[in-house]
């Protein structure tokens, strides 16, 4: 927590309680007690908070017999987190295609506008300085995707023509639907599979046609959706599991260190300095690519199939620079 979320976090505890003790702070916001009073002497001194002790209440708390007004900080401090979904709110509409929800976008961009201008500088200049870029989005059909929507919400299941890019095929099938998972700004619906009578996950880019049916979805429940869905590592998971150990250099260690690949992976540095990572997954197909891009700067000691196909991979790789370099 930095200092201006706990300047937002104080002005809650104190607005909201008669009399708030030091200690409750401390456990609060998880600073010590110097820190604690760096923050009030800087609350009282620069932003003129009437914050005073207490003795009888045994706690700090504000001076509303001598302030006309109740103290308000000057402007809202967003965190990390809020600005970001701001401001991803605010580009997702300003983006989106024309609708049934048309009337209602220009009100709703007008409030989170609001509420960014709230802050301690105006929503053109936050915008201007921040930016929310998305990579490697994928172009939608608005059609199948409003028919998709339908089907989940009213559980309904769905005809879908299903282009296989590895295959190079269309495929058509009725699929009962259970999720739309939005990932690395692109769309996938996790669905069961009346074809291949199993669960299946669709990139919904893919996805041609889709037409609703009358028949009811099968429901699949949350524990095993979850069981399949959530175990392995990206969006291509599965409910049977193996585990990657990767050994990055000393130096990529600095950046990989402070990344989440897998809520549970495991990681560790050896005395070399050698950052060691290990992820759950059931499908090679996106960590072989999240592997890849990192070159020379990691290496997969295990499993020795995940390894051995990595080494193919780079080794097709050189094919294409034939010769000296």
């Amino acid at each position: 927590m930095d200092r201006t979320e706990r300047f937002y976090r104080i002005n809650q505890l104190l607005a909201s309680r008669r009399a708030v003790p030091m200690q409750v702070f401390l456990e609060e916001l998880e600073i010590s007690p110097a820190t604690f009073k760096r923050d009030l002497e800087y609350l009282r001194g620069r932003l003129q908070a009437p914050i005073l002790w207490d003795r009888e209440q045994q706690g700090y708390r504000y001076d509303t017999e001598n302030t006309p007004h109740p103290f308000e900080l000057p402007g809202m401090w967003f965190n990390e987190t809020e600005v970001h979904a701001l401001l991803v709110m605010e580009h997702l509409l300003e983006n989106l295609q024309p609708g049934l929800l048309a009337p209602h976008i220009k009100p709703l961009q007008a409030q989170i506008r609001a509420l960014l201008d709230k802050s301690d500088h105006s929503v053109d200049e936050i915008r201007h300085r921040i930016r929310i870029l998305p990579l490697a989005a994928r172009r939608l059909r608005l059609k199948p995707f409003e028919i998709l929507c339908t089907g989940l919400l009213s559980r309904k299941r769905l005809h879908i023509a299903h282009y296989s890019r590895p295959r190079n095929e269309l495929t058509e099938r009725d699929v009962s639907p259970q999720r739309l998972v939005h990932y690395r700004d692109n769309w996938y619906l996790d669905s069961w599979c009346h074809l291949r009578k199993d669960l299946r996950t669709f990139s919904v880019d893919t996805i041609q046609k889709a037409e609703l049916l009358t028949t009811p979805a099968k429901d699949v429940p949350d524990r095993e959706l979850d069981e399949i869905f959530l175990p392995g590592y990206g969006i291509f998971s599965g409910k049977k599991t193996k585990t990657a150990k990767l050994r990055f250099i000393p130096e990529r260690a600095r950046w990989v260190s402070r990344e989440e690949w897998h809520p549970e992976q495991a990681s560790h540095v050896d005395k070399e300095g050698f950052f060691h990572l290990h992820v759950p997954y059931s499908d090679d197909r996106e960590l072989l690519m999240d592997i890849l891009k990192f070159g020379p700067d990691v290496e997969v000691l295990g499993p020795a199939s995940l390894r051995k196909t990595v080494a193919e991979r780079l080794r097709a790789s050189v094919k294409h620079y034939p010769g000296p370099v």
